[in-house]
């Protein structure tokens, strides 16, 4: 792979919409997570990575059905702190699978 190898890379570029206040701090957080961690082959791959790396990081599952306060992402405001795991599903998962996809493109 040519210019990074790291998942952390495909976070450097944040969405243009948020599901929720909390959603940012907890990208930024897999992005430090992902630092040292090379992209799967397979987006599906990434898929589970991200999926794993969200209950460690939120304390809750991507498959949960609600938003949940995470405290950590609190940093004021009446919904900040809310983690939104269907925007992660259904939005932050494809986004960065079709970036890993769009970066193996480019390497070869």
């Amino acid at each position: 792979m040519g210019r990074s190898s790291m998942i952390a890379a495909l976070f450097q570029d944040e969405p243009v919409r948020w599901g929720l206040r909390g959603d940012p701090y907890l990208w930024r957080d897999m992005r430090r997570f992902f630092g040292g961690v090379e992209c799967p082959t397979m987006s599906e791959g990434l898929a589970s990575l991200v999926e794993e790396a969200f209950e460690e990081l939120a304390g809750f599952p991507i498959s949960h059905t609600e938003p949940v306060y995470v405290e950590k992402y609190s940093h004021g405001g009446m919904s900040s702190g809310y983690v939104d795991p269907k925007f992660w599903r259904e939005t932050a998962v494809p986004l960065l699978g079709s970036r890993l996809l769009a970066q193996r493109y480019a390497d070869t």
